[in-house]
């Protein structure tokens, strides 16, 4: 008990929960439980019935009251024969509470962390769309630090083909104009704004309503400007309020993305260079630069979860 940094019971039955809400210690479990002083994370798994039941109910809000963590359990079919709520989430999700809880500094507890991230479509036809080669990858890792780090985090995001982390609110869109609209509505809300998705910067002018037949003369589509979401929030930055944005270049890195950071009135861009090895899309690693007003620093090549936190970080040391 004096040694633990987390304390998961795992599963939590109805019985175990009723005798740890009053305080009762008169086992192994119980009596090791209440001698902790480390957090605490119950994950109920029992009967449908038993579950929903209020006095299981109110147990488990005393556990809340007193600063434990009640994962919601899974739905299926259970030991008793029944399906329904009461099922124990699989391995890998209660460690992810257990990560949450212990695996990282919760120097961002409090803040709220607005994050875009992967490709959006632009429709020419209803078969057919303009996209680019983002995989979210790495709005999905920073959107996942973050939220460990104890910040509250709203991820809107395009098309992808990974799963969203655990702990953040997705937001799922598929145009620029439909990004735009979606991050221009919680703008306000946000005490960091991180812009890791690769927005289309034009799209077709028109739409066709009906699938465009292929002929035997050549074809071409108009296109028009999408909004320019860093460019809005920059210029609607409200006060405390830090505002981050990604530059994809093949050429003449620090100088475009130094210029971006005035023209958008950002706090900082976050610069990769297309044609660096390990830098990009689709990988697992990233190699970037960071600019602030104060100057740029390179990273060497990282991970994506590496390249996430060193962005955090980079933030949390600029806004104190």
């Amino acid at each position: 008990a004096k040694e633990a940094d987390v304390f998961m019971v795992a599963p939590a039955s109805a019985n175990v929960i009723g005798k740890l809400a009053h305080g009762i210690a008169d086992d192994m479990l119980t009596t090791t439980f209440m001698a902790c002083t480390c957090p605490k994370i119950i994950s109920p798994a029992m009967n449908t019935r038993m579950y929903e039941n209020p006095i299981t109910q109110d147990n488990l809000k005393i556990l809340e009251h007193y600063g434990m963590e009640v994962i919601r359990p899974a739905s299926g079919y259970l030991a008793c024969g029944d399906t329904g709520a009461g099922k124990m989430p699989e391995p890998e999700t209660l460690f992810e509470y257990i990560l949450r809880t212990v695996g990282y500094p919760k120097d961002m507890a409090g803040k709220k962390v607005l994050i875009t991230a992967g490709p959006t479509r632009e429709a020419i036809d209803p078969v057919r769309y303009i996209t680019n080669h983002s995989t979210g990858k790495m709005g999905y890792a920073i959107a996942k630090a973050a939220a460990y780090r104890g910040a509250q985090v709203t991820m809107v995001t395009g098309p992808v083909s990974i799963k969203p982390p655990m702990f953040v609110k997705v937001v799922p869109i598929e145009s620029a104009e439909d990004m735009f609209q979606a991050v221009t509505e919680r703008s306000e809300w946000a005490d960091i704004i991180i812009k890791a998705a690769a927005v289309a910067d034009y799209r077709p002018a028109t739409v066709s309503s009906e699938k465009i037949k292929k002929s035997d003369d050549q074809m071409s589509i108009g296109l028009e400007r999408t909004q320019d979401i860093l460019g809005y929030l920059g210029a609607h930055k409200r006060d405390g309020q830090f505002l981050c944005g990604f530059a994809m270049e093949t050429q003449d890195l620090l100088e475009n993305a130094s210029q971006k950071l005035k023209k958008k009135n950002a706090d900082m861009i976050v610069a990769n260079n297309l044609k660096v090895t390990g830098a990009g899309f689709a990988g697992d690693t990233n190699v970037v630069t960071l600019i602030t007003e104060n100057g740029a620093e390179e990273q060497e090549l990282m991970s994506k979860e590496e390249v996430a936190g060193v962005i955090l970080d980079k933030i949390m040391e600029k806004i104190g």
